[in-house]
């Protein structure tokens, strides 16, 4: 846990590095020092058939969402919330450059009761970088 999962119209391709986009919020969220390393999962999920506002051809969104467990502090989220925006809204700086963009992020908190999970991969990330 968390997943930073990332929707975007397919019309962003090849306007913004997104692979860089799913190491800045990567990055973000382990800069926050509320994850282990092991925990945090980025994925994009291209939508290849979108409407968006007046159905401009050239409308174009990325909607960030953030699912982690609950019981950080409300600031702490509010932080994080601001160090992921921000470091997406700095790559998405050529997208902003026209009006037909949209960037959002929710963070949203998981119920512990109904979460189950099981990643091997935190022992792998403790050895030393030459073990793993």
């Amino acid at each position: 846990m968390p997943h930073l999962i990332f929707e975007y119209s397919a019309n962003v391709e090849g306007r913004i590095d997104l692979k860089a986009l799913c190491n800045a919020v990567r990055l973000a969220a382990l800069a926050s020092g509320l994850f282990r390393e092991g925990a945090l999962k980025v994925r994009a999920i291209r939508l290849d058939t979108f409407a968006i506002a007046d159905d401009h051809p050239d409308n174009a969104i990325i909607d960030l969402t953030l699912r982690m467990e609950a019981g950080r502090p409300r600031e702490a989220r509010q932080r994080l919330g601001e160090s992921i925006f921000a470091a997406v809204s700095t790559l998405c700086a050529p997208l902003f450059a026209s009006p037909h963009f949209a960037l959002t992020l929710e963070i949203r908190e998981i119920d512990p009761d109904f979460s189950w999970k099981r990643n091997v991969m935190h022992d792998r990330l403790r050895r030393p970088k030459a073990d793993r």
